[in-house]
C-alpha cells in the first residue's frame, strides 16, 4: 500500500512543533505486500541515518516503514528510503564471481576468483617494497565491522598506507575542519539541536535534497511556534534558499572571503562571547588581525553579493541566542574548502555557540557510513581517531593487534585517494581493490580515470552489487551482498549508531563484504607476532566486539554501545547528545588526532610545534587569506560549472537508477542556466545544450532557473551524461578533497 508518495509531495505532511518541544512522530510506510516479518535497520542511500524496519514476506523484501522510536527520524522516511530497497530485487544483480579471460569477464567459482587475488597479492609481497604495491579504494556504504576488518588487513596484514575511499570526494573536508578546530573528528552537535535553536545557517548545504528527513524536521520547526530564522548560502535557488529568510547566492569559489567578512563584522560589532573565547580558545588575536582587511564592500565585490545582505547575515548570526550551522558540499568541494569550513567553526567559537541545546555545528557527511570510514581508519587514518604521527598511538594499535609497531604505516601522512590513483597511473600501485563504489563515474576528469583502470599492468578487483561502469574494467569481480542481506552497524552524521539486521538471504553466491574480507585474510594467512591469526573474529558480532576494544578510551568510544542495546529501540550516539558541553576540546597533544596543518599549503605541523601552543583542551581559531580559485572563467570558457545532487538519486545511480519510482523522477541529467545567460545563448527552457570544458563535454536539456548569473549546474549522478567529464583534477591542500565546484565551461545550443 502506497501511503507515501514522495515524488508527489517530497517532504510529506507537516507536523509543526515549537521550540523546546519534542518532534512529533509521523510513521511513513510503503509496502507492495503485507509483511509477515519486520526487521530492524536504517537508511543506506543518504547520510541522515533514518531508522527503518524492513518488511519481508516468505523471505522476500516487500516494503519498509519508519521506526517511530528512533531519535533521528521519528518514523519519517526519505524518498530513497521508501523505494530504494527495490534495487535489491533487480534481475541484473551480480550472483557469481567474474574473472577476465581473453579480454572478457566470465563466471567463475569463488575459489578461482579469490585464488587469483591471493596469487597476485603474494607475488607483489615477494617484491621489494611489496606493501606499497597495494591500493584500496572503498566507499561510504559498507558497515563498521567491514571497514575495521579491512583496516586491520591493510595496516597490520599488508602494511600499506594506500587506503582511502570515495568519502574523500564528499566529506573529507568535514573531518579536516573538525580536527583543525577541535583536535579530533566527531560532530559537536545533534539533530535534536533543530528542536532548540533560534537560528539555522546552512552553508553550501542543500539539506532538502541530500538529507530530506532532517529538512522535514527544520520545516516542522519553521511551521511551529517560535520558528527559527534561516540563512542559506548557495549559488543556486534551492528549496532551502526559497525557504530561508535570507539567501546569499555566493559566487562559487569565494566562500572563505564571505566567512572572513562575517567574522570581521561579528568582531567589530561586539557580538563575541569574550568570556568563552578567553577560557576555551586559542588564536583570537591572530584571527582578528587576519580578517581585519575583509571589509564588507570588498567581500561583496569578490562574492558577487549585495553588501547589505552580508550585513544582514552577520546580524542574524550575531543576534542568535542558539545558532545551529550545517555545512556540506558547497563548501567542501569548493576552493579553500577546509579554511571555509573552519570559518564556520570560528563563528561558533567566537559566539560561544557550541555544546548546549540549539547551539552547535554539523560538518555534515554525504554518505551513510562516511563517519565509520573515518572512525575505523578505512580512509587511511588510524582507527579510533588516533594520530598517525604520535608513536604512543601507533603503539596502542600494535599492542592491540599484537604486531610490530613498524608494520603499521605511520612514517608519513596516509595516502589520500587522489594520490592513490596517481600511483596507479604511474605503476607503483599494481593491485587496486575497489569496494562498493564507482570511480569511473564519480572521480574528476573521467577520461583519465578510465585510462588508469584500463592499464594492463594494473590488477583491478571490484567488489560490488552490480556490474558497474568500473567493474567493466576489472580483472576480478566479486558479487557482494547489500543492505538487508547482512548484519552490521553504521553511524550517521550526528554520531547515532544503528544496527542493521539481516532480513533476507543474498542472491546466488553473493557474499557479505565482511565475509569476503575475512576469506581474503584467511587465504593470505596473516599472522600476529605469536603466530596466531591476525584477524581473530569470524562474524559481524565478533568483529564489532573487536572494534569496541579498539575504540575504548578514544573520542568515538563504542564500548558501552552493544548490539543488545541497539536492538529494539532507537539508535544510540557515541559521546552523548552533544560534544564539548564543558568547553574542553580534544586538543591535548597526547590525545588529539592531528598536530595540525597549514590551511594554505597543507603542511603538517610537528608534535613540538603543537605542544608549544599549550592547547590544554582549548579550541583553535584559525583562518587563511582568500585567494582566487585555480580555474576561473575566461574568454574561451566564460561560465563556471558547479555540480551537485538531486533528491531521488544517490551517487552514480548504481541502485537508484534501477528503481522505477526514483529513476522516473529524475531519469537524466540537466543543465541549469540563469535566464540572462540562456537569452545570450539563444537557449529556451528544455532546449538541448552542449557543455564543454578543457577536459570534455556532455549534452543535456537546459533548465532555466534562479541560479546566479554566470554559473552552470549539472547533477553528477549520470554515467551517460557524467558531469565529471568536465571537472578539474585539483584538491584542497588540507583535506585533499577534489574541487568539483570549480570548472570553467562554455555552453552551446545543440543544432
Amino acid at each position: 500500500m502506497d501511503q507515501y508518495a514522495p515524488t508527489k509531495d517530497r517532504w510529506g505532511d507537516r507536523t509543526p512543533y515549537g521550540r523546546g518541544d519534542q518532534w512529533p512522530v509521523r510513521v511513513d510506510e510503503f509496502t507492495v505486500e503485507q509483511p509477515d516479518r519486520w526487521t530492524q535497520s536504517a537508511s543506506l542511500l543518504h547520510s541522515n541515518g533514518d531508522g527503518i524496519d524492513i518488511g519481508t514476506r516468505a523471505g522476500r523484501l516487500v516494503g519498509v516503514r519508519g521506526r517511530a522510536v528512533d531519535r533521528v527520524n521519528r518514523g519519517r522516511l526519505d524518498p530513497k528510503d521508501v523505494y530504494g530497497w527495490k534495487a535489491n530485487l533487480s534481475e541484473d544483480r551480480l550472483t557469481r564471481p567474474l574473472v577476465r579471460e581473453n579480454g572478457r569477464l566470465v563466471e567463475a567459482s569463488w575459489d578461482t576468483a579469490m585464488g587469483r587475488i591471493v596469487a597476485k597479492s603474494k607475488e607483489l609481497l615477494d617484491k621489494r617494497g611489496g606493501w606499497g604495491r597495494f591500493g584500496f579504494y572503498t566507499s561510504g556504504q559498507l558497515f563498521l565491522e567491514e571497514y575495521y576488518t579491512l583496516s586491520v588487513i591493510g595496516k597490520a596484514g599488508l602494511g600499506t598506507p594506500h587506503m582511502d575511499g570515495n568519502t574523500r570526494l564528499c566529506t573529507a573536508t568535514s573531518a579536516s575542519a573538525l580536527k583543525a578546530s577541535f583536535g579530533t573528528d566527531g560532530q559537536p552537535a545533534s539533530y535534536t539541536d533543530v528542536d532548540h535553536c533560534d537560528t539555522i545557517a546552512l552553508w553550501g548545504h542543500n539539506v532538502a535534497e541530500t538529507q530530506a528527513v532532517l529538512w522535514m524536521r527544520m520545516l516542522d520547526r519553521r511551521h511551529g511556534a517560535n520558528p527559527p530564522a534561516m540563512l542559506a548560502v548557495d549559488p543556486r535557488t534551492t528549496p532551502v534558499a526559497r525557504e530561508a529568510d535570507l539567501h546569499l547566492p555566493v559566487r562559487p569559489g569565494t566562500n572563505l572571503a564571505l566567512l572572513n567578512g562575517l567574522l570581521r563584522l561579528v568582531i567589530q560589532r561586539g557580538w563575541v562571547d569574550d568570556d568563552f573565547v578567553a577560557a576555551h580558545t586559542l588564536g583570537y588575536d591572530d584571527l582578528e588581525k587576519a580578517v581585519d582587511g575583509s571589509r564588507t564592500e570588498r567581500v561583496a565585490e569578490i562574492c558577487g553579493l549585495d553588501a547589505g545582505d552580508i550585513e544582514r547575515a552577520a546580524e542574524l548570526i550575531g543576534h542568535a541566542g542558539a545558532l545551529l550551522s550545517t555545512v556540506l558540499q558547497g563548501f567542501y568541494q569548493s576552493h579553500q574548502g577546509t579554511a571555509a569550513a573552519v570559518g564556520v567553526n570560528n563563528l561558533h567559537l567566537l559566539r560561544g555557540m557550541i555544546g548546549r541545546p540549539g547551539a552547535g555545528v554539523l560538518q555534515m557527511n554525504g554518505q551513510p557510513t562516511a563517519e565509520n570510514t573515518r572512525e575505523c581508519g578505512a580512509d587511511g587514518d588510524l582507527p579510533g581517531f588516533r594520530n598517525w604521527d604520535n608513536p604512543a598511538h601507533v603503539q596502542e594499535l600494535a599492542d592491540l593487534w599484537n604486531v610490530d609497531r613498524h608494520t603499521i604505516p605511520h612514517w608519513s601522512p596516509p595516502t589520500h585517494a587522489m594520490q592513490i590513483w596517481r600511483y596507479a597511473e604511474q605503476g607503483s600501485i599494481e593491485l587496486l581493490w575497489i569496494s562498493a563504489t564507482n570511480p569511473a563515474v564519480s572521480l574528476p576528469a573521467l577520461a583519465r580515470i578510465r585510462r588508469i583502470l584500463a592499464r594492463p599492468e594494473l590488477f583491478v578487483v571490484v567488489q560490488d552489487v552490480f556490474l558497474s561502469e568500473t567493474a567493466e574494467f576489472a580483472d576480478v569481480v566479486l558479487p557482494a551482498a547489500t543492505w538487508g542481506e547482512k548484519t552490521g552497524t553504521f553511524t550517521n552524521a550526528d554520531r547515532t549508531v544503528h544496527l542493521s539486521e539481516k532480513a533476507v538471504e543474498p542472491p546466488g553466491e553473493a557474499r557479505a563484504d565482511l565475509d569476503i574480507f575475512l576469506d581474503y585474510a584467511a587465504r593470505m594467512d596473516f599472522r600476529d607476532r605469536d603466530g596466531d591469526p591476525l584477524v581473530k573474529w569470524h562474524d559481524a558480532s565478533s568483529a564489532y566486539q573487536a572494534w569496541q576494544r579498539c575504540s575504548a578510551g578514544r573520542p568515538c568510544d563504542y564500548s558501552e554501545i552493544t548490539y543488545e542495546k541497539l536492538r529494539g529501540g532507537s539508535g544510540l550516539q557515541w559521546g552523548g547528545e552533544r560534544l564539548y558541553t564543558d568547553g574542553v576540546f580534544n586538543t591535548d597533544s597526547d590525545y588529539c588526532e592531528t598536530y595540525g596543518q597549514d590551511l594554505s599549503t597543507g603542511a603538517e605541523f610537528t608534535a613540538e610545534q603543537h605542544r608549544a601552543k599549550q592547547p590544554g583542551g582549548r579550541a583553535f581559531l584559525l583562518t587563511e587569506d582568500f585567494t582566487p580559485a585555480p580555474e576561473i572563467p575566461g574568454d574561451e570558457f566564460p561560465l563556471l560549472l558547479t555540480t551537485g545532487r538531486t533528491l531521488t538519486q544517490f551517487h552514480t545511480r548504481t541502485k537508484t537508477g534501477r528503481v522505477p519510482e526514483l529513476n522516473d523522477a529524475a531519469p537524466q541529467a540537466w543543465v541549469e542556466l540563469h535566464p540572462s545567460d540562456a537569452l545570450a545563448l539563444g537557449v529556451a527552457d528544455g532546449d538541448g545544450v552542449r557543455v564543454e570544458s578543457p577536459r570534455g563535454a556532455i549534452e543535456a536539456p537546459a533548465r532555466l532557473c534562479g541560479i546566479r548569473p554566470g554559473t552552470v549546474f549539472v547533477p553528477f549522478h549520470y554515467a551517460e551524461q557524467a558531469a565529471n567529464e568536465l571537472t578539474i583534477t585539483a584538491w584542497d591542500p588540507v583535506s585533499k578533497q577534489p574541487l568539483f565546484k570549480l570548472a570553467a565551461v562554455r555552453v552551446r545550443k545543440k543544432a
